[in-house]
């Protein structure tokens, strides 16, 4: 089985051909970096004119890559949502357009899912396991039972991890994309040079909260305006770190919940979305959760941010258990698990 994947979600165009022998045969992406700089952070409608623009290139040069023509296509998989409307609607639209003329399935794929599945496309994962799925618009724990079926464990209350990297990033006049800007700059900072705050993270409270600890680094760059270049290296660092803790904390109290409330076993522990892309993150997580006699399994960098390959992916599982949509289906710019 053969798959085309379009994600436009956000501010990456993508394009991908997966197949049912978990090899990515092509996987275009267009990032808008440039088109999004001066901004500092994504512009909805310059994001959705940018996916039009790009979107039949990226289709023409993923066959081309693939070495396939239209009818060796088994179906197209598209992200429908969540995400900026606008953009949604375009590979959408899109993506319908491509089914129709083909009269090939349309599977409408939860943007989350893609990030959920995405490791069983690259280490061959077995059902079921425990997900941080961490992003810049989301960030939940997720026991992923199977494809379609997701138990959430916990969430945000307000800002996701990768909104805060975000902020965090803006507040100091780092480049975009403020999460590899602080990664970078933290390298060369005391991960313990300054205390902030670990919002929620005391018995009994399960959700996530970053806001705090984004409105304690504010404080802490307004009070030292004066010599601010000198400690941005530790702010970052400090930064970072402090996420992590919070994770860590987090990931202890889901683990002690599968433990307690789920009859079957799970060995498993994945972290996906941007977020899983810190290298430094990925290795305090891992250490923690291999020594609770876990499973560490994160996908590639590459593939963590958004990507089609993922949502490709999705599109064929669901499409292997008989999953598909009409194609009166609406885009959604929130949609749950």
């Amino acid at each position: 089985m053969i798959i085309l994947g379009i994600e436009s979600s956000c501010d990456e165009t993508a394009v991908a051909i997966v197949n049912s022998d978990r090899k990515i045969l092509s996987n275009q992406i267009y990032s808008q970096i440039k088109e999004h700089k001066n901004f500092g952070g994504v512009v909805p409608e310059v994001a959705a004119r940018s996916h039009i623009e790009c979107l039949p290139y990226l289709f023409q040069q993923s066959l081309k890559e693939a070495s396939l023509t239209y009818p060796a296509l088994d179906g197209v998989a598209v992200t429908a949502g969540p995400g900026l409307i606008g953009g949604v609607m375009v590979g959408v639209i899109f993506a319908k357009t491509i089914a129709s003329i083909l009269k090939k399935p349309f599977i409408a794929v939860n943007h989350l899912e893609g990030h959920a599945l995405t490791v069983r496309l690259t280490d061959k994962i077995e059902f079921p396991y425990l997900l941080l799925l961490a992003s810049g618009g989301h960030c939940q724990f997720l026991l992923v039972e199977c494809v379609a079926k997701y138990k959430q464990i916990s969430t945000t209350v307000d800002d996701a991890a990768g909104e805060a990297f975000d902020k965090v990033a803006k507040m100091l006049n780092l480049d975009y994309l403020g999460g590899p800007a602080i990664e970078k700059m933290a390298l060369h900072g005391n991960p313990k040079a300054f205390q902030f705050p670990k919002p929620l993270c005391e018995p009994n409270r399960y959700e996530l909260s970053f806001s705090g600890l984004k409105t304690s680094v504010r404080q802490l760059i307004e009070k030292n305006k004066s010599n601010i270049e000198y400690i941005k290296n530790d702010i970052c660092a400090s930064f970072q770190d402090t996420v992590t803790e919070i994770f860590l904390y987090k990931i202890n109290q889901a683990i002690e919940i599968i433990n307690k409330d789920w009859p079957q076993e799970v060995n498993s522990f994945v972290i996906a979305g941007g977020v899983a892309a810190n290298k430094y993150i990925r290795e305090k997580i891992s250490k923690f959760v291999i020594n609770q006699g876990y499973n560490f399994i994160a996908p590639p960098v590459n593939l963590c941010t958004d990507n089609a390959a993922m949502i490709a992916w999705a599109g064929l599982e669901r499409l292997q258990i008989g999953l598909s949509n009409n194609l009166d289906f609406k885009p959604l710019s929130r949609w749950a698990l």
